[in-house]
């Protein structure tokens, strides 16, 4: 049985990386739950669907990466916690608008609820509005 943290690493990357729920879903219960406190993300409220558009990120963000800057585990809480930097430039097809050339740099956090050793609630804290705007989409 594979520790949180290491549950939550593989997770994130998979995410990251722009997986999709096909990858992503091994880690997660399977009605696991999402929310974050952003309007670019209002509508998305299960992990399923926020690791599916992550994947569609990617498409018109196709050099998006991230730079992990820490990651913490509370056992008493049965969380991880993991911050991180995302960047990329939109050069592709499939934005809110046609490519761009801006390059976004996004401080965020996620926070990842666990049951057990599967994920059944994240929380991701991020200004979208500063993203959308660094991206040239608002």
């Amino acid at each position: 049985m594979n520790s949180i943290k290491e549950t939550a690493e593989r997770f994130f990357d998979a995410c990251e990386t722009g997986k999709g729920w096909d990858e992503c879903q091994q880690y997660c219960e399977p009605d696991a739950s999402f929310s974050a406190q952003a309007g670019a993300l209002a509508d998305i409220e299960t992990l399923q669907a926020y690791t599916d558009w992550m994947k569609g990120l990617l498409t018109p963000v196709p050099d998006g990466w991230y730079e992990l800057r820490s990651f913490a585990v509370d056992e008493g809480r049965h969380n991880v916690t993991a911050y991180a930097v995302f960047r990329g430039t939109h050069t592709a097809e499939g934005g809110p608008v046609p490519p761009t050339g801006q390059q976004v740099e996004a401080d965020y956090v996620y926070v990842m609820q666990f049951e057990g050793d599967k994920i059944r609630h994240m929380t991701k804290i991020w200004n979208d509005g500063i993203s959308l705007q660094q991206l040239g989409w608002a």
